[in-house]
């Protein structure tokens, strides 16, 4: 049987650099179609695009929440630099200054220190950027696998589910069946002795008799009916067999056995049979809701 997924799904990592580290959580939950919402950062939303495109080359279907978070970590901040030749060059031009003017008066360090050039302070904010970035990526990725590796998880142990209630199905179908022809002549009898009840005080024709109540029974037969679902049941077992991003198409097959089974409760004219109509209708209704949830 090939693999399918579920469309509900969880998966969380973190990444850490020098400066920065990024935590992703992922979420995943039924949908019709596939859709991402993506909560960044400030500073991270320039990689929203690739990380959409990530996320539809692993997820064909559901909604997928992702929200991040980035904390600063380590020193980080801004680098102060001191040139040490600039510094030099001022007080060298000073003292020449000084001694040419006859002045005793040389610089001090404070003074020094506010000389333009002889500071400089450096912003991280590229580098922190790039970092940062890197960092998303490396959790949005293993955030992703996680959460993948749990929607197959769960889509296998649904796989075994729904092979196990479109089984039932088919034993139902097959169990039905096996009882409706006694089922028709129940309903030819009971519809004969109707009519002759009803015309007691008149010439009866044993003929005509038979034949409104074989019309009227015909009317009850769902030969066809169950012939329609057992083909649609071996179309279920085909799309399970392949396995893939097949819960539209299952989900289509379930609303056909969905149909064909209410035709049968509403031709179905005898105790049993409706008894035994029920039993399917419930069946097919847990199919149903299986599908729901898978990609």
């Amino acid at each position: 049987m090939g693999a399918i997924a579920s469309m509900t799904g969880y998966g969380r990592a973190e990444a850490r650099g020098g400066r920065l580290q990024v935590v992703v959580e992922a979420r995943s939950v039924n949908h019709r179609f596939f859709e991402i919402g993506l909560k960044v950062p400030w500073g991270f939303t320039a990689l929203e695009p690739d990380l959409r495109r990530a996320a539809q080359g692993r997820v064909t279907r559901g909604r997928l929440d992702v929200r991040v978070v980035a904390r600063t970590v380590g020193a980080g901040g801004a680098g102060v630099r001191a040139d040490a030749t600039v510094a030099a060059a001022y007080v060298r031009e000073a003292r020449g200054l000084a001694q040419s003017l006859g002045l005793a008066t040389d610089l001090s360090l404070a003074e020094l220190l506010r000389l333009p050039g002889v500071v400089t302070v450096e912003e991280e904010g590229a580098e922190a950027e790039a970092e940062g970035g890197l960092l998303l990526k490396e959790a949005f990725l293993a955030a992703l696998e996680e959460l993948v590796r749990m929607r197959q998880s769960e889509g296998a142990l649904l796989a075994a589910d729904l092979a196990t209630n479109v089984g039932a199905l088919e034993a139902w179908a097959a169990a039905l069946e096996a009882v409706l022809p006694t089922a028709l002549a129940r309903i030819r009898e009971r519809v004969r002795a109707r009519i002759v009840g009803l015309l007691e005080a008149a010439p009866v024709d044993p003929t005509r008799v038979a034949q409104e109540a074989a019309i009227w029974a015909a009317k009850s037969d769902v030969a066809e009916e169950l012939a329609r679902l057992r083909s649609h049941v071996s179309q279920f077992r085909a799309l399970l067999g392949a396995g893939g991003a097949v819960g539209r198409q299952l989900d289509f097959v379930a609303q056909e056995m969905h149909r064909e089974v209410n035709t049968l409760a509403a031709k179905a004219d005898d105790g049993d049979l409706v008894a035994r109509v029920i039993e399917g209708r419930t069946i097919v209704e847990r199919l149903r809701e299986q599908v729901q949830n898978v990609e």
